[in-house]
């Protein structure tokens, strides 16, 4: 793991350590850090965190009302400010689990893009769980023992099994300090019923988490983040072990809230004002976790979802340590995908791409090369529409490493590697995009006979929005099945906004 940091590090000026950037737009809380990598270990040198309880703020329908969009983007053009000569390469801004259910998220995230001056990844559960297990496992002392990481966030809970730098089990419940206390502690009311209540039915959600994580499985307990941190400081500041949670301190710590009756009479050292009305959620389900699956002690852990978010944009930087590529290769082996036709495309689609955007090779083409990989997975369903099938999967899946709207592209790519491009033409306005899906669908065209093509003499050029494919001299009469092909692929292209020229002398 150092190694790769130094390699990263290597790419700053006068080697200087970069500075890395990551925002975690929470469900209670949006945090910013700002810190350096020196070494492969990671220094804090700013943190900013406004209590935006955007949680609280979806309604009925599962719409965030106009008011927690407004606190929303308000703190994002606030953070926004402080980033501005950030390269986009290094800021990670992920959201989770209230950005995850929200049905208007895109008028959101559009918004809050742009005010935060860098894209903006919702993460599905699974993902988010394992970013908080870098985190936590990168600022530990690294050792042998087994560990259960728990976070309890504003709308979710994450639990984590793993050793080392490894997360062996993810899960994420929906279960949150901050829907818990809006609706078993509303107005802020402490009782006994108002917790029992409360802790049982944390457990109803928590309960198929016995059979993963039962207390056999690991031997050390971590808690990491807002609700766990809350009550670290709390217990610590009446003389509890600092550091620890027992359940003799969260029963004392319980009874202390009964004795207040209410969150705005709670006075106790270590409870910050922004934490007091979500408090009573947070304890409830950090009792029932406690009473669920045996934890008899818990360690206040130092990293969370900022810092593995940080640590993963680092692996991401480089093809071999990326994550990503891993996991496209676990599809392609769960889904039997032909992996010499998949790598005959993917290498055909790249060369292409490198032809036609030069500049845009890193990212851009590893995405398009993974796309190429996965463009046949729809065939285990059905050969008949496999591309659809294909898009549905990858938009439907939770995998490690993607955010979700990575998946869509990919998806995206998938479902327009064949058939008419009606059916993504919204998306065809985007430069990148029109280019990866034209060199994914002639690399299809190409290897359509399922062996390497010729490709002497082909080149791809691009030129404001018209693309120029050209062949040697006879090229199309030794391949004419691949020379009609491409020909039918021009005319598809002419009934878009872009254009496609082929050159086949």
């Amino acid at each position: 793991m150092l190694v790769r940091h130094c390699d990263f590090e290597s790419l700053s000026p006068m080697s200087i350590p970069p500075r890395l950037a990551a925002v975690d737009l929470g469900s209670n809380s949006f945090r910013l850090e700002i810190g350096l990598v020196d070494h492969g270990v990671f220094r804090r040198t700013e943190y900013l965190k406004e209590t935006v309880r955007q949680g609280g703020g979806l309604d009925e329908e599962r719409n965030l009302t106009p008011a927690a969009m407004q606190a929303g983007w308000d703190c994002l053009a606030r953070f926004g400010e402080r980033l501005a000569d950030f390269p986009r390469a290094r800021v990670r801004a992920v959201a989770t689990q209230t950005l995850r259910e929200a049905r208007n998220r895109d008028v959101f995230l559009h918004r809050g893009s742009e005010l935060l001056g860098h894209p903006i990844d919702v993460i599905s559960g699974p993902e988010e769980a394992r970013l908080i297990y870098q985190g936590v496992a990168h600022l530990l002392p690294q050792s042998d023992e087994k560990r259960l990481v728990v976070d309890i966030g504003g709308r979710s809970t994450e639990l984590i099994l793993g050793q080392r730098f490894q997360p062996e089990a993810v899960a994420s419940f929906r279960v949150g300090s901050v829907a818990w206390s809006s609706r078993y502690f509303p107005q802020g009311q402490f009782t006994q019923q108002a917790f029992a209540t409360a802790e049982i039915a944390a457990k109803a959600v928590l309960d198929e988490a016995l059979s993963t994580y039962r207390p056999d499985t690991w031997e050390v307990a971590y808690g990491s983040s807002g609700t766990i941190g809350a009550v670290g400081d709390m217990l610590a500041a009446a003389g509890f072990t600092p550091g620890m949670l027992t359940f003799e301190g969260l029963d004392w710590l319980r009874e202390r809230l009964l004795r207040a009756q209410s969150a705005d009479k709670v006075r106790l050292e270590g409870l910050k004002d922004d934490r007091k009305p979500v408090i009573g959620g947070g304890l409830s389900i950090l009792l029932a976790l406690f009473d669920l699956l045996d934890i008899h002690s818990m360690q206040v852990a130092q990293g969370a979802l900022r810092q593995g978010a940080m640590y993963d944009m680092l692996d991401r930087e480089l093809p071999e340590t990326d994550l990503r590529t891993s996991t496209v290769q676990s599809l392609v082996q769960s889904f039997a995908v032909d992996r010499g036709q998949a790598n005959r495309v993917a290498a055909v689609a790249c060369q292409l791409f490198a032809q036609a955007l030069p500049d845009h090779q890193g990212t851009g083409a590893r995405k398009l090369g993974w796309a190429a990989q996965l463009h046949e997975i729809g065939c285990r369903i059905s050969h008949s529409d496999y591309h659809r099938h294909g898009a549905y999967i990858l938009d439907n899946t939770d995998v490690a490493g993607f955010a979700q709207h990575e998946l869509h592209r990919l998806g995206a790519l998938v479902l327009g590697h064949r058939g008419k491009l009606r059916k993504i033409e919204a998306d065809l306005g985007d430069t990148l995009f029109a280019t990866q899906l034209l060199c994914l669908r002639l690399a299809v065209i190409l290897c359509h006979a399922r062996r390497d093509p010729d490709l002497q003499g082909l080149a791809l050029s691009l030129e404001d929005s018209r693309f120029t494919l050209s062949a040697r001299t006879g090229w199309a009469a030794s391949y004419p099945q691949s020379a009609y092909l491409l020909r039918e692929e021009m005319e598809a292209w002419q009934r878009t906004g872009r254009e496609l020229s082929t050159l086949l002398p």
